[in-house]
């Protein structure tokens, strides 16, 4: 379930900017990667600072394109068995555990990647000389983002459950 069209328009804004950087940066990663590869093949040599730069925006895209799925409601769910095992209340009661496990984990990726971001600020990359720092900063900063789409899903879940029923590929349709 898409959830972008029920939030309100500053998290669409920001799932909008999230879209934007994934975009950019999955474009600079593409054209970096084939440019320092023809440039290997071709003239003999390479753009030291690439791999640098490549690492950096595949890290960041990763981490904000976790945010991106969980905006779209697009993270892999087998509910199957679940509501098979659970009916009714308790397909309902377990959404609800699971969405509490999943903000828990968030909140301690965001603390675990916050401590390891600050103890290697002080560390530079051996080309550019950025502080490691920014590189794990991708951590915590998606997935704050993350946790801020996946609070107001839970909202939107809450307000409008989901239930199951018959043939269906994505855990069943909200109720209005």
């Amino acid at each position: 379930m898409d959830y972008r069209a029920s939030y309100p328009r500053a998290l669409r804004l920001l799932s909008g900017l999230v879209d934007l950087c994934l975009m950019v940066g999955g474009f600079c990663v593409l054209t970096l990667v084939f440019g320092n590869a023809a440039l290997r093949g071709f003239a003999g040599f390479d753009l030291a600072w690439s791999l640098e730069v490549t690492s950096f925006l595949l890290l960041w895209t990763t981490f904000l394109g976790c945010s991106a799925a969980i905006a779209r409601g697009a993270h892999m769910r087998v509910t199957e068995i679940a509501e098979g095992l659970f009916p009714g209340i308790g397909l309902r009661i377990l959404n609800m555990v699971i969405n509490a496990i999943v903000a828990g984990l968030l909140l301690l990726l965001i603390v675990i990647g916050w401590q390891i971001s600050i103890r290697t600020w002080d560390q530079t990359t051996t080309v550019l000389y950025w502080p490691m720092g920014l590189l794990y900063a991708s951590m915590p900063a998606g997935m704050t983002v993350s946790l801020i789409f996946h609070m107001f899903n839970i909202y939107i879940e809450f307000r409008h459950p989901v239930m199951p029923h018959g043939n269906h590929s994505d855990g069943g349709e909200a109720l209005s």
